[in-house]
């Protein structure tokens, strides 16, 4: 409540956005699903206007998002998505003090604050916003509208998320503007052992070759991510399963352990030596 209104707060939230006006009991009960926010209704639905419209922005990180293609045998073809990567990601993970390893997506998102009818502790929740899939990658589930979603909307480059956070100096008609599909991605085909949840290691997002099809080449992109992994693999101790968590996103290991995930993020947030912002409070 106290940040400025440009300074990077890295929050621990829970997906599914509960709007600020719910007055049941329990979060649980909400009858909708609020994962995803479809970008061509976020002003009108009530559940993200009132949130969005108070400057409830949000970058919500992640290393990549699958899509899966329906086949005509009846199966589906996961594909893991994400934005491609340099070769400094394998090379070096950290160039003085900034970090040169994997770029992780950030997706823009909406959040809003809940807090129980008889008081207690606030939860903070969000939504990731989606829009129609880019040329790209329609191919792999067209636009997916008949599933009433759509890929997540990406914020390219530090200037986009800068609008996207900065409330108080970027208005919300200023701001969604940033909410378009982006054609810097690149993607390539993964194992169906992602299709398990339980699963949380690396196989989950190597790439595979489709046999006869080679739908997808290599490319640069997915070269550097199979040096990653080698890597990561190398220097990491197989966990057990039972040892996995169950509900995180995908991280890629890395092969050394000079920098936590914590370590990585906070210096993302912010960069020192840049000027004080006004105070503005959302």
């Amino acid at each position: 409540k106290d940040a400025d209104s440009s300074e990077r707060v890295l929050m621990d939230m829970r997906w599914g956005l509960v709007p600020s006006w719910f007055k049941q009991d329990n979060p649980s009960k909400l009858q909708f699903n609020t994962s995803n926010c479809r970008s061509d209704t976020m002003l009108s639905k009530s559940s993200y206007k009132g949130a969005l419209l108070k400057g409830k922005r949000c970058v919500v990180l992640a290393d990549g998002f699958y899509e899966w293609q329906q086949q005509q045998s009846g199966g589906k073809q996961p594909y893991f998505i994400y934005f491609p990567q340099t070769k400094d990601a394998v090379d070096k993970e950290m160039e003085g003090d900034e970090w040169k390893g994997w770029r992780l997506l950030t997706m823009a998102g909406i959040f809003d604050c809940w807090e129980p009818p008889g008081g207690g502790e606030m939860l903070y929740t969000y939504s990731i916003i989606t829009v129609d899939a880019s040329k790209d990658v329609s191919f792999i589930h067209h636009r997916q509208v008949r599933a009433g979603k759509g890929m997540p909307a990406i914020l390219d480059g530090d200037e986009a998320i800068r609008k996207w956070l900065d409330f108080a100096e970027v208005p919300t008609q200023e701001a969604v503007k940033l909410i378009q599909p982006t054609e810097n991605i690149v993607f390539h085909p993964v194992s169906t052992f992602v299709n398990n949840i339980r699963n949380n290691t690396p196989e989950c997002v190597a790439p595979i070759e489709l046999g006869a099809k080679k739908e997808v080449k290599a490319t640069p992109s997915n070269k550097v991510m199979m040096g990653w992994l080698k890597s990561s693999q190398e220097g990491s101790p197989q966990k057990k399963e039972n040892d996995l968590p169950k509900w995180t996103s995908q991280f890629i290991s890395s092969p050394s352990p000079k920098k936590t995930s914590a370590d990585v993020l906070q210096q993302w947030l912010g960069k020192q030596g840049q000027p004080a912002a006004k105070k503005h409070k959302a």
